[in-house]
């Protein structure tokens, strides 16, 4: 029968296949056209698949089949309608219905070893390695366990044919016994209460009939049986007896020794050369494919990846292996660090430019700021814009336990960046391979890290270095690098990245809001909220933009609005609100008293110290942080580089609002809730008289230059001077001093406002939040006594007095 008469006969729906086109055709009906393409009729309830032998792992995987980097039936998703089968393409990476995608295309390139079939044909086969690799390696284990099974230690009975010539016949222990005394076993196998034994001579058929026959112990087989079996089997086979012996029965060993009978017991230890070879043979499979599928050769998995950026008519052209091309449009707030990378790109670009001047391009450059700052998103930058190859990497990926591992992997790297030059090499987290070598920072000998950082400051500035290749390094940490590579002619550039100022903030969330195409509600200032995020870095800010997005999607908003943007500051900055463990009691009124004391206190230094901002919001609702309570005082409008002596005394009385607030309210009964608090008015006092110099006592002396001797810059440190001593004991005091004043300060505050304190406390113990014109009107009331003054004017403490006109 022909397909097509096939198909005019069955009542089924049928899916054709093309094979030099990839899509689905359902035909309900007999009618349609019959293409003359190479196709296959199949009934639809049934999986597709294509006829093929799959010869290595003996699977046969009915969608792995690609034709031309695509899945067959592509435009319909690849499945048929009534095919039950597991997910197409899940886990397998395999992009549906795209034709010209470059992950399947390298996946081609690197998988070729394991693709079948003619290498001029359309058709290929991809193995499962992904999802199913774990499944692949059990099965192996399996297999060899089931093959020792099989393989069980131990030999046959001695002298004994092939188990191919033997025939097993069971009968009585009783018989046993008779054949023993009537000296007719010749061999005996003892396997604990089991026996094999062989006659000396093959009895007939008769004698074992009778004998079975006339046995009171129940035999394995009945009597027509064995006759059957001996009659059969006899003339051509040889006989081993097997009985079981009663576990209240001695072996007749004395018996057996008397007739002169070989007996013994199987050998477990072993089954051979032949078994032993085959378990052999297993154990090498099972290895190959471990390393076979988890390679472990630099060669083939080097410490970082090419990007041959080819220039093209738009940015989204250009290609990728880590993902979006990334450009200095897409870096905002960083304008002097990426201006200087900017003039690198440039030098690649129009070499002539700076070399009829006679200038050369700098042989590295080094990414220092803080953690989330954007060093990384500038050497990704720098890959996005340069029309040369990009070599990235991490530095922890030198590092290894063996010995000359990390310099040969370095070799390695600086290898393939002379191969492709001019290039550029990314090392993040450069510190991790390049720390200083002196005794600062090295606690025990590392042979492998510092053979490594000889072998980069060989490759950087050495008898084979190439001025073509350029090195980027980032680290947040420069103090701990090695000063060989911090040189001149290593490194001749040393860019920081520091955070944003107000406008810098500004231009970061401009960015996240348009690439994330951000609806934003009318009330919404951008300028605004670069003003509410004092000391962000472009990682928080691009946080702070999903935060609100995630705010105003959780209720359900079309738009995001300004009071979202608001929580989500609130949740860098305190924490997340933990609505459902809320305060009860006592606890509840001593905490609302303890912030209510905080704004009081620091309303009364604003109202001295024109300024400073002010507080905005109240909250005892506890913080995913561990605060209990939150006082929020949003920042300036300006960034502030400077703090000046009166401000400080300001903020250390500011912190001491809480503990002072609950001193006056529970008659000295405090808590513990001012932990923080006292934690940070003692580190900011610490720093105002041991490194700001701002003691009248003690004066303007750095207490942690003078402990280590002088700023050292090999990383040593002076023994310890007779009198440092009793400068530390000094510190100490005046420390607890200004502390001491400052407390007292506030406590004074507080008295002299006991109504607001009260009255503000219980508002808040009752409504749990307290903000904006609500606030503000209790806040009015506050009066500033004349302690405040004189503690800011520095004519009470121990810190230096300010100069005034008078």
């Amino acid at each position: 029968m022909s397909a097509l008469e096939y198909l005019h006969l069955s009542p089924l729906t049928y899916t054709r296949i093309y094979l030099n086109s990839h899509h689905h055709w359902r035909k309900p009906s007999a009618t349609a056209p019959f293409r003359g393409n190479a196709c296959r009729f199949i009934p639809s309830s049934a999986p597709v698949r294509v006829p093929g032998l799959w010869r290595d792992s003996g699977r046969f995987d009915s969608r792995r089949v690609h034709g031309g980097g695509t899945r067959a039936g592509g435009g319909a998703g690849g499945v048929p309608e009534g095919d039950s089968g597991e997910k197409s393409g899940e886990g397998q990476g395999v992009d549906k219905g795209s034709s010209g995608s470059s992950s399947n295309r390298r996946r081609e390139k690197q998988g070729k070893g394991w693709w079948l079939g003619s290498k001029s044909g359309k058709w290929r086969w991809q193995p499962i390695v992904q999802a199913q690799e774990v499944g692949v390696l059990l099965l192996q284990l399996g297999i060899v366990v089931f093959v020792m099974r099989l393989l069980r230690p131990g030999i046959p009975l001695p002298g004994s044919e092939p188990r191919a010539a033997t025939s097993f016949v069971s009968v009585p222990y009783s018989e046993f016994l008779s054949k023993i005394n009537g000296d007719q076993v010749q061999k005996v196998e003892v396997d604990g209460v089991h026996i094999m034994f062989k006659l000396k001579s093959d009895v007939d058929a008769s004698e074992v009939v009778s004998s079975s026959s006339s046995s009171s112990v129940s035999v394995s087989v009945s009597a027509s049986e064995s006759e059957l079996l001996v009659k059969n089997v006899a003339p051509t086979k040889k006989i081993v007896y097997t009985t079981t012996r009663p576990s209240d029965i001695r072996t007749p060993y004395e018996k057996m020794m008397e007739n002169e009978v070989e007996f013994g017991s199987p050998d477990k230890r072993s089954g051979g050369f032949f078994n032993s070879a085959l378990i052999a043979l297993f154990y090498c499979a099972l290895l190959a494919g471990l390393l076979h599928r988890f390679p472990v050769s630099f060669s083939q998995h080097t410490a970082g990846q090419i990007r041959n950026q080819k220039s093209g008519t738009s940015t989204g052209a250009k290609s990728s292996e880590q993902g979006e091309t990334i450009t200095f449009a897409d870096v905002a707030g960083v304008d002097e660090a990426k201006e200087e990378l900017e003039e690198i790109v440039e030098f690649l670009r129009n070499p002539d430019k700076y070399i009829r001047l006679g200038a050369r391009p700098p042989r590295g450059v080094l990414l220092v700021g803080l953690p989330g700052t954007g060093k990384t998103l500038l050497a990704k930058a720098v890959a996005g814009e340069a029309d040369v190859p990009f070599i990235s990497c991490s530095a922890s990926e030198f590092v290894e336990l063996y010995v000359g591992m990390g310099a040969s992997r370095v070799r390695d790297l600086f290898a393939r960046a002379k191969k492709e030059a001019p290039s550029i090499i990314f090392i993040d987290e450069i510190d991790a391979v390049a720390k200083s070598r002196d005794g600062k920072f090295r606690i025990v000998s590392n042979d492998e890290r510092e053979q490594t950082l000889n072998q980069l400051l060989t490759e950087m500035d050495g008898f084979d270095s190439n001025s073509a290749v350029i090195v980027l390094g980032a680290t947040n940490r420069a103090d701990v690098l090695d000063p060989a590579l911090r040189r001149p002619g290593r490194f001749d550039r040393v860019v920081m990245v520091e955070t944003p100022d107000r406008i810098g903030r500004e231009s970061i969330l401009t960015v996240h809001v348009s690439k994330k195409e951000l609806p934003l509600a009318k009330d919404v200032n951008l300028g605004d909220i670069a003003c509410m995020t004092t000391g962000f870095t472009g990682a928080d800010l691009a946080n702070l933009v999903n935060e609100a997005a995630l705010l105003a999607g959780r209720q359900n908003k079309i738009v995001v609005e300004k009071i979202d943007f608001i929580q989500a500051v609130e949740r860098s900055i305190a924490g997340i609100e933990k609505k459902t463990a809320k305060l009860k009691g006592s606890e509840k009124a001593v905490v609302a008293r303890h912030e209510a004391g905080h704004a009081v206190v620091g309303t009364a230094v604003a109202n001295l110290l024109p300024g400073q901002p002010r507080v905005e919001k109240l909250s005892i609702l506890p913080r995913s942080g561990g605060a209990l309570g939150f006082t929020y005082t949003p920042p300036t409008n300006e960034d502030r580089y400077l703090l000046f002596i009166d401000e400080l005394r300001g903020r250390l009385v500011t912190l001491l609002g809480g503990r002072a607030a609950e001193e006056v309210v529970y008659s000295g009964r405090v808590s513990t809730g001012a932990l923080d608090d006292i934690r940070r008015a003692t580190d900011m006092a610490y720093k105002a008289i041991a490194e700001y110099g701002l003691n009248q006592t003690i004066g303007p002396v750095s207490i942690t230059t003078l402990s280590n001797g002088g700023m050292d810059e090999s990383g040593g440190s002076a023994p310890w001077g007779r009198d440092q001593g009793h400068l530390v004991d000094l510190v100490q005091t005046e420390v607890k001093a200004l502390l001491q004043s400052a407390l007292e300060v506030s406590l004074s505050i507080v008295r002299a406002n006991p109504t607001v304190l009260e009255g503000l406390g219980a508002h808040l113990e009752e409504k749990e939040k307290v903000e904006g014109e609500e606030l503000q009107k209790w806040l009015r009331l506050v009066v500033a006594p004349t302690e405040l003054a004189i503690f800011i004017e520095g004519k009470q403490g121990s810190l230096l007095p300010l100069q005034t006109g008078s």
